[in-house]
């Protein structure tokens, strides 16, 4: 299946670092024309990816970006929501200014930075917009109220959108990545035996790579997903598909035998 994303506008949010570099990276390697929208400019830009300065929780600072790429390109054709925070701690130990931070980018930034683009879409009746949440929306852990509120909120929102924009042929889908090690939440970092009970909790047992979601969201940016909107998609290596992988990972150790070999390869 040859995907062709040649000559398509996308905006990648949060595209200054992490994930969100890679999926530009990776669109702009296809001939997609893009743009990453980050409060401060990439001090190493990849080539072929034009830096707007946006806030995408300030109204204004989003509908400007979106307008200067519009102009610039002739429209848009994919937006990636990907630009997020995470915000830990208990209900009794989390302050009112994190929880709201984090609301703030996480589901209001989504909803700012989707708003913008989708007038632009309508339009051309045309468009992708794609949404990052987490396993965390469906699953989440002691300590992640605020992000698991806040991407909860992206996948609801998502379904709605997509219900509201069908009718001019704009798609809108989200994604739950699994455990991608990135410095916003340090899993590389992790002492051996945390990293370890982490990887244990994964159907593949490896960590995730920047290049497994840039995969899943290069498909549903385009033609051959025409028909994808309203969902969740799942891409955190089998978080979400069984309570216990543990034990297949335990008996694979005992019988000498190495989990998720030849699975850990690069991305195509």
């Amino acid at each position: 299946m040859h995907l062709d994303l040649s000559d398509r506008v996308v905006v990648v949010t949060g595209a200054a670092r992490g994930i969100g570099r890679t999926v530009a990276a990776r669109f702009a390697a296809e001939g997609a024309r893009v743009a990453s929208f980050d409060l401060a400019p990439d001090p190493d830009p990849v080539p072929g990816v034009e830096q707007v300065a946006c806030d995408v929780v300030d109204p204004a600072s989003v509908d400007a970006a979106v307008a200067r790429v519009a102009e610039r390109h002739g429209g848009l054709d994919v937006l990636v929501n990907n630009a997020g925070v995470n915000v830990e701690g208990q209900v009794a130990d989390l302050t009112w200014e994190r929880w709201r931070t984090c609301l703030d980018v996480n589901a209001g930034g989504t909803f700012l930075v989707s708003r913008a683009a989708a007038e632009v879409m309508k339009r051309a009746g045309r468009g992708r917009i794609l949404n990052a949440a987490s396993f965390a929306a469906v699953v989440p852990s002691v300590g992640s109220a605020a992000y698991a509120a806040s991407k909860a909120a992206v996948v609801a929102f998502t379904r709605v959108l997509a219900s509201e924009l069908g009718p001019w042929g704009i798609t809108v889908n989200a994604y739950a990545p699994g455990m991608v090690p990135t410095a916003m939440n340090g899993f590389a970092d992790m002492e051996p035996a945390a990293q370890e009970r982490l990887l244990d909790t994964l159907s593949l047992r490896r960590w995730e790579s920047a290049d497994d979601v840039a995969d899943l969201l290069l498909f549903l940016a385009s033609d051959a997903a025409s028909y994808i909107t309203g969902t969740l998609v799942d891409v955190s290596g089998g978080k979400l598909a069984t309570q216990f992988p543990a034990r297949a990972h335990q008996a694979a150790r005992a019988a000498g035998q190495t989990p998720g070999a030849g699975a850990a390869g690069p991305a195509g």
